[in-house]
């Protein structure tokens, strides 16, 4: 190499996780400001967007998201006989720390290998023993990992933590489950409806069991949200909080969301009959009997199910506890789409991230093909 001719930084040119540090046309990056020893690097200023309950998405954002999810899991399927997925560099040099709380099988497996397939990591923290905000504030946890992190998930026990860390992160805080929702879940049972569907217009959702519940809560506000409706059916008394906010979205959706005194009278012609466990993570042992007590008339049964229309889907986010929230004959029988429901984990997931972390990524390839007809098309 010539001596007067200028050094290239090669790999900060060409690197992606550090391509943001350089402008097209040796444009000036705007994060860069003069201070007292010269140059300082600020990150580029964006506006961070968090997902902490179904309320925080538009209709219409929720739906790019089910068709950039379906089209992530279609690509996999390509990608098991080619080789090839389309999406495999989408998150590449994204790191995604998962902080848990609560444990969790399908959240912590669907997460790590759901960036690990669109070119990211996931770091793993268990808060159990070690809850966010003893050791030092939340604030200077938060403001600490949004520089070495681009999302963060948590799966906690309250609302308040994962709340608190949302005010002071720069970063998207996903909610990954806590006591007032769960919308990673919401994603995958849509999109699962989609699929077996077709579409959610003009359907109608049975909610069965505990109603004072996480779930139950973003399935209210998904139901509202979209513009189908729910019936629900069980004990547990729903938030008044909730309620709030499910009336402020059915004015704009049309969607009835209702609850009846009976499961018989709620599953009356359904599409959807939906349970979730009666055994929350948390449940003393001595209060199980009473729960089973109190639960057993909201069980979805082969009786049950015949009061719903002939092509009624059964879904369970699971675990599931067969004998209790469902007979056996009913989630090991042909209308149960629950384990199409938690392979939906993943790929919701992945959409969500990208829809997150990386929004101009996203809306370069949200022109994926529309919604599907059926889930055999």
């Amino acid at each position: 190499m010539a001596a007067d001719q200028p050094k290239v930084d090669w790999l900060g040119m060409h690197d992606n996780a550090t391509s943001f540090l350089y402008k097209q046309d040796g444009a000036k990056d705007d994060s860069d400001t003069e201070g007292a020893g010269g140059k300082r690097f600020l990150p580029p200023s964006r506006t961070v967007r968090h997902c902490l309950t179904m309320c925080d998405f538009t209709k219409e954002e929720v739906v790019d998201i089910i068709r950039v999810a379906i089209a992530m899991k279609k690509s996999r399927k390509i990608f098991m006989e080619t080789g090839f997925d389309r999406f495999s560099d989408i998150l590449k040099g994204f790191s995604l720390l998962t902080l848990f709380e609560k444990p969790s099988l399908r959240t912590r497996v669907s997460l790590e290998v759901g960036m690990h397939q669109l070119g990211g990591q996931a770091i793993f923290y268990s808060i159990a023993d070690s809850p966010l905000g003893k050791k030092e504030s939340i604030e200077d946890t938060g403001k600490v990992l949004a520089r070495m992190c681009q999302g963060i998930t948590a799966r906690v026990a309250s609302r308040k933590a994962v709340r608190s860390l949302a005010e002071v992160s720069d970063v998207p805080v996903i909610n990954a489950l806590d006591d007032y929702a769960h919308p990673m879940q919401m994603f995958a049972d849509l999109q699962t409806i989609v699929e077996c569907k077709g579409s959610w217009d003009g359907l109608t959702m049975c909610y069965l069991g505990d109603l004072e519940n996480n779930v139950t809560y973003d399935l209210m506000r998904l139901a509202a949200l979209m513009g189908y409706n729910m019936h629900l059916a069980g004990a547990g008394q729903v938030e008044e909080g909730v309620w709030t906010e499910v009336k402020a979205l059915q004015e704009k959706s049309g969607s009835k969301v209702e609850v009846f005194k009976t499961a018989q009278e709620a599953a009356a012609g359904v599409d959807v009959v939906y349970c979730d466990s009666w055994m929350s993570y948390g449940i003393p042992k001595d209060e199980e009997k009473a729960r089973i007590e109190m639960f057993m008339p909201y069980q979805a049964n082969a009786g049950l199910m015949k009061l719903a229309k002939p092509d009624c889907i059964f879904m369970n986010c699971l675990p599931a506890a067969r004998g209790m929230e469902q007979t056996s004959e009913v989630i090991d029988g042909p209308q149960s789409v629950v384990f199409d429901q938690a392979e939906n984990r993943l790929h919701a997931q992945k959409a969500l991230l990208t829809f997150l972390m990386a929004r101009k990524k996203f809306d370069e390839i949200v022109a994926v093909p529309g919604l599907p007809k059926s889930g055999k098309s």
